[in-house]
């Protein structure tokens, strides 16, 4: 897979780049537009794309932003490379791209340091064991008879009848 092609409908992989300019330029790709312009794409969710200085994350490092707050599983990082990043960063999730096919084509002054998966979640499971679990087990209850039910309505209207029929007796 080319790191730099998005495929479409792609989900939860996130790019990190390293940001070879000053903070002042930096600080402009979180306008609207201008992350398009140093990626080469146009149409990208502002929302999902974080700029900021690596000493903003403080003793967390990039390491845990990765790992902590973007899901990525510890295999897939590189601790001492990651460290070695300062200056600032540009990080791209999956969802930037609103589901579309791209290929990046990012300025010069953009390092591509890896694109990262985000664990997913295992929905799997055993099966289970519990005797409530098994098909038809709850208990059978009999039918019920509506019968009981047309016989209080019946009961009901002809009262109404009777009531309607005397109100308008008295009027008349």
């Amino acid at each position: 897979m080319n790191d730099l092609a998005v495929a479409p409908h792609e989900h939860g992989v996130i790019r990190l780049f390293a940001l070879n300019m000053r903070p002042e330029e930096a600080k402009f790709l979180r306008e609207p537009g201008a992350a398009d312009q140093v990626l080469g794409v146009a149409g990208l969710d502002m929302n999902q794309i974080d700029v900021f200085p690596v000493s903003d994350l403080e003793d967390l490092g990039l390491y845990g932003y990765l790992n902590e707050g973007c899901g990525v599983s510890a295999d897939q990082l590189d601790r001492i490379a990651l460290d070695a990043i300062t200056g600032w960063v540009m990080v791209v999730r999956s969802a930037a791209f609103d589901g579309r096919a791209a290929t990046l084509i990012p300025d010069r002054r953009l390092h591509l340091f890896g694109p990262f998966t985000e664990e997913a979640t295992n929905w799997t499971g055993g099966p289970i064991a519990t005797e409530s679990a098994k098909p038809y087990s709850a208990p059978q209850t009999a039918p019920q008879d509506d019968k009981p039910r047309r016989i209080g309505s019946a009961f009901l209207a002809l009262v109404l009848l009777l009531a309607i029929g005397g109100a308008l007796w008295l009027i008349l």
